[in-house]
């Protein structure tokens, strides 16, 4: 996902937001569906992840996302409207219940839609690629 030194990563916690600096204490948490912001000279790099769970140690963060992760540049809006099509074709002709392919789609659609709505607020912003400055 990322690799170098930076000021700060924030993370989609189970518990919300939580910040991680340099020499923070050691911690594991487990991730939910959200945003790797990744922080460094006034500069931000922004990953999509969906779950997983992050180590922190006093030098390094470590992420092991659930589905992988991607930075926010790399998302192919057009394979995304399309996961999320087929998603909500799905439950339009499948009524609601706990079956493995009725989950596989329902994670698929929040997935698409995670994707959908991170490149919609932040790829406008023309922020740059922090591991070209490394």
């Amino acid at each position: 996902m990322f690799a170098g030194d930076v000021d700060i990563v924030v993370l989609p916690g189970a518990g919300g937001e939580m910040g991680v600096l340099p020499k923070h204490a050691p911690v594991l948490t487990t991730l939910k569906y959200g945003i790797v912001k990744v922080r460094k000279g006034g500069k931000e790099e922004l990953f999509v992840v969906a779950g997983g769970v992050a180590e922190v140690q006093p030098d390094i963060v470590t992420i092991l996302a659930d589905r992988g992760s991607e930075n926010i540049y790399d998302i192919d809006v057009d394979r995304a409207e399309a996961a999320k099509k087929r998603a909500q074709e799905y439950f339009s002709k499948n009524p609601p219940a706990d079956t493995d392919r009725y989950l596989i789609m329902e994670a698929a659609l929040r997935r698409a839609n995670l994707r959908l709505d991170v490149v919609k607020r932040y790829r406008k912003s023309g922020m740059r690629s922090l591991q070209s400055d490394n």
